[in-house]
């Protein structure tokens, strides 16, 4: 019941690939799933469960629209027999909310959004089945405000709907305060764990950072007995992150000594991506299920759980946890016929996630923000090829404008190469000279040297806006990650523009992304969208005669993995050396980097793909003194 999420339909496996897992000889039901023709295998004594996992796609702020995906993913998840539905944190209001949380007007809004959708869906037919879904709640004012209460405040909350009412609430208990989170900043934890008896099974409700942190819930979850831990998740994409949450959840699996249904969102909120990566594992750690990436999906399973061994006391104590209970009357039976499996999935490429990624964030950005398209400047280059043919994947040929803005050192081969790369993806192609209008500058300023490859940069940035202002295009930039880094781009000039789809990508990834796209187009027999000439040539901005990048840069392979000890490691100066990297190169690099600062304040937002992204990940003071020395 996978849904594509648009733009580019053929991306295999959509960061994973779908596997049915499950013996030829048994027979697909008509929604083409593969099911055991019996109930063989099941213990007769034990309750089974069919979760639907919606891993759905949200935007912050549109409380009518959120509540309106739930009663549809709902009502699917009915068709398909559920008996328990499971969607993300903070599904009502989209997540992460930052400032909004301070909003009275908003927390109100979200609460009787929440009363609202218990009732719709009631009305839709739906009442009986039980439906958890993320939201913001608040039993106090706002810790910013005057007349704050302690212990009181904004909670990040998990309901459960059922009857037309909410039946159980759950407040957050470990709030994160790292990386991209400011949770403490936002958000009071909550002390007790939800449980609920449903269909003779003890679920607990937890939400995302429950599940990072051993203690709290989890623990309290064992002494509480109960089968089954729901976990929801806003849980931000990062490169190889996959690997690390099945490990995770099979040792709170262990902790708890429950089974434990992870639902995670989709999708692009400024610089986060959510890849979804939905899945159930079981008690001893055996993982049942897991949805593909980066896809609205509707994970469908029935998990044998224990039954629930004696009556619940409404409250009671466990890990220094309160622990409250209660009982829903009814719920709709088990599904007769075929076992629901959900199936499994297997890794691809990095490059094929990495590339599912920095479209999926690039789609939303432009898609929930209303641009109808996109303007770039083509060089012939490696960046703007790749940063172009990620967005006609991400909204198609119609709406992306790329603008070949030649000067006086652009070279011939520059130039054919962005023509080539226009042909090749179908996107709308423009020509702009931008020679007469530098030598206008020129004719009325005395300028040379840097402050004249400036001039070209900034001309080149003031086109792009204008084509922005008139027609309406969102102006991507396509600045690196190594570039933004050293800063080896120009204010108000190449560093134009409104979202930067490779802002958090190694100039040495954006070989291997473009190298790994052509070779998958190749293969499907489909035209490679990048010109193997911006691949192969030594990149250069162009702006003066035979320019290289390598003329006031280290090489890239030399460069990057500095960059990266430096950036994402937080390694020092001594680090690095140890590390192996001259410590001549090491300085000059780290000059660098620490000068760039006030330039990458002014970046445009870009998709965050590793885990320390500039912006909302590193954040350094402009005003420093502080240096590695040597």
């Amino acid at each position: 019941m996978s849904r594509p999420a648009g733009g580019w339909p053929s991306l295999p496996g959509r960061g994973r690939r779908w596997v049915a897992q499950l013996a030829r000889a048994w027979p697909a039901s008509p929604a083409g799933r593969r099911v055991r023709p019996d109930r063989l295998g099941q213990d007769e004594g034990m309750p089974t469960l069919r979760l639907a996992l919606s891993q759905v796609n949200p935007s912050v702020g549109d409380l009518a629209g959120n509540a309106d995906l739930v009663r549809s993913w709902t009502r699917q998840a009915a068709d398909a027999g559920a008996q328990l539905v499971l969607f993300p944190e903070m599904m009502l209001t989209g997540y992460p909310v930052e400032d909004l949380v301070f909003r009275r007007s908003f927390v109100a809004a979200s609460r009787a959004a929440l009363e609202r959708l218990a009732a719709d869906l009631a009305a839709d037919g739906l009442g009986e089945l039980p439906v958890v879904v993320g939201y913001l709640d608040a039993d106090g004012p706002p810790q910013v405000s005057g007349d704050a209460e302690p212990g009181r405040g904004a909670r990040n909350a998990a309901a459960l709907l059922h009857r037309g009412e909410v039946a159980a609430r759950y407040f957050k208990h470990h709030l994160p305060n790292y990386g991209v989170f400011d949770e403490d900043r936002y958000f009071i934890p909550g002390n007790a764990l939800t449980v609920v008896r449903i269909g003779g099974v003890d679920v607990a409700l937890t939400i995302c950072e429950d599940l990072w942190q051993a203690g709290g819930p989890f623990a309290a979850a064992r002494q509480a007995g109960v089968g089954l831990v729901v976990n929801i998740n806003g849980s931000p994409y990062e490169l190889n992150k996959d690997d690390i949450r099945l490990p995770l959840v099979r040792r709170r699996a262990a902790e708890a000594g429950a089974a434990i249904a992870y639902v995670n969102m989709i999708g692009g909120q400024d610089e986060l991506v959510f890849e979804g990566d939905s899945m159930i594992v079981a008690a001893d750690g055996e993982l049942l299920t897991r949805a593909p990436q980066f896809v609205e999906h509707l994970l469908v399973h029935d998990l044998e759980l224990p039954a629930a061994a004696t009556p619940p006391a409404p409250e009671a104590v466990a890990d220094g946890m309160r622990v409250v209970h209660s009982t829903l009357d009814a719920i709709p039976p088990t599904p007769s016929g075929p076992v629901a499996i959900g199936g499994l999935i297997e890794p691809v490429a990095d490059e094929a996630e990495v590339w599912q990624a920095l479209v999926l964030g690039l789609r939303d950005y432009v898609n929930k923000n209303r641009f109808p398209s996109v303007v770039l400047g083509l060089s012939g280059g490696i960046d703007s090829a790749v940063v172009a043919a990620l967005a006609v994947d991400a909204l198609g040929p119609d709406r992306v404008v790329g603008v070949s803005l030649p000067s006086q050192h652009s070279s011939e081969h520059s130039r054919e190469d962005a023509a080539d790369l226009a042909k090749r993806t179908g996107l709308d192609y423009r020509v702009e000279p931008i020679q007469p209008m530098v030598d206008g500058f020129l004719a009325n300023l005395s300028l040379s040297g840097v402050a004249v490859e400036n001039l070209q940069a900034r001309v080149r940035g003031v086109i792009l806006m204008a084509l922005s202002n008139q027609e309406g295009h969102l102006v991507l930039t396509t600045g690196n990650k190594s570039e933004l880094a050293v800063g080896y781009s120009t204010l108000y000039g190449d560093s134009v523009g409104g979202f930067n789809p490779i802002k958090d990508v190694w100039k040495t990834l954006v070989w291997r992304l473009a190298k790994w796209r052509n070779a998958d187009a190749v293969r499907r027999g489909e035209t490679a969208p990048i010109p193997e000439n911006s691949i192969g040539k030594p990149p250069s901005a162009e702006l003066s005669p035979g320019q290289l990048d390598s003329d006031t840069l280290p090489d890239y392979d030399v460069l990057d993995p500095i960059l990266i000890g430096y950036v994402d490691g937080d390694l020092g100066r001594d680090g690095l050396v140890e590390s192996g990297h001259d410590p001549a190169v090491v300085d000059k690099v780290l000059r660098l980097v620490d000068t760039a600062e006030y330039k990458r304040r002014q970046s445009a937002p870009g998709a965050k793909i590793s885990m320390k992204a500039f912006g909302r990940d590193r954040r350094l003071p402009i005003t420093n003194r502080w240096r590695e020395h040597g």
